[in-house]
């Protein structure tokens, strides 16, 4: 059985020349959550199984990522990192990869191009061909739900569906899902469970759970219940509410097989 990960996210913003890491709710109402740097200093310590850094204003503000900040990340941990926001083209994946980066994760410029992912694929392989999908559960004005795939930080829907999506996007080459529940997002209420194992029923390829984590149960529930190959969580481990050995340990007990040493 392989081993499900856990995995701190670092949204960094660098809207004003200087990056810091933020947390929101519902991806709004931003806090500062320290540097970057020091953060995944500290997860690497913590034996996070991975780290997923975002720059989340870059496809917004139409610039390219902070690559000069993921190096800094990469010369100073082991662990794997994914990164992703305002890659837009191969080069902008090259120039990651280039950096450090083990995965790089496209959202926007996927739904816009969607031949990128394949691109990606080709050159670097589908292990480091992530596909970010910020998914909003959006009521319809006949009363119905729809499960909405979202782009530009959040900000703008694209009337794609998320399970169509996620698999289109495995058939094109992505390796990997990293599945933010937008409603869930920063509220520390749980996972959406229904839509997240939905999604890995779907596919074949692992689905990093996020979105809504609040305590250990929550992300137990995900890797079980949601069916999830890993747990993506930022608040509570950014505010040291718990920690990434506590989350293990708790796993572990319950028959979660997790890396622990």
């Amino acid at each position: 059985m392989l081993a499900k990960r856990i995995i701190p996210c670092l949204d960094v913003d660098n809207s004003n020349g200087r990056a810091r890491v933020i947390k929101g709710v519902k991806f709004f109402d931003h806090v500062d959550a320290g540097d970057p740097v020091e953060q995944a200093e500290f997860y690497d310590r913590e034996k996070a199984d991975e780290l997923v850094f975002y720059d989340i204003t870059a496809s917004h503000e139409g610039r390219g990522i902070m690559a000069d900040v993921v190096r800094q990340v990469a010369d100073r941990v082991f662990m794997p990192i994914t990164v992703g926001g305002g890659i837009r083209t191969l080069d902008d994946a090259t120039r990651l990869i280039q950096a450090g980066a083990e995965k790089v994760s496209i959202n926007s410029a996927a739904v816009k191009r969607p031949e990128l992912l394949a691109e990606i694929s080709r050159k670097f392989g589908r292990c480091a061909t992530v596909l970010g999908c910020d998914a909003n559960r959006v009521r319809k004005s006949d009363g119905s739900e729809f499960w909405e795939v979202f782009v530009n930080g959040g900000r703008v829907g694209t009337g794609i569906e998320v399970v169509s999506w996620a698999r289109r996007a495995e058939s094109l080459g992505a390796g990997e899902i990293v599945l933010n529940v937008m409603n869930a997002d920063g509220t520390k209420a749980g996972y959406d469970l229904e839509m997240t194992a939905r999604v890995s029923e779907a596919v074949s390829i692992p689905v990093v759970a996020s979105g809504g984590a609040g305590s250990p149960d929550d992300i137990y529930k995900v890797l079980t219940t949601g069916k999830a190959d890993a747990a993506l969580a930022a608040s509570i481990f950014h505010f040291r509410e718990h920690s990434v050995t506590a989350v293990k340990s708790y796993l572990s007990e319950r028959g979660v097989s997790v890396r622990v040493a």
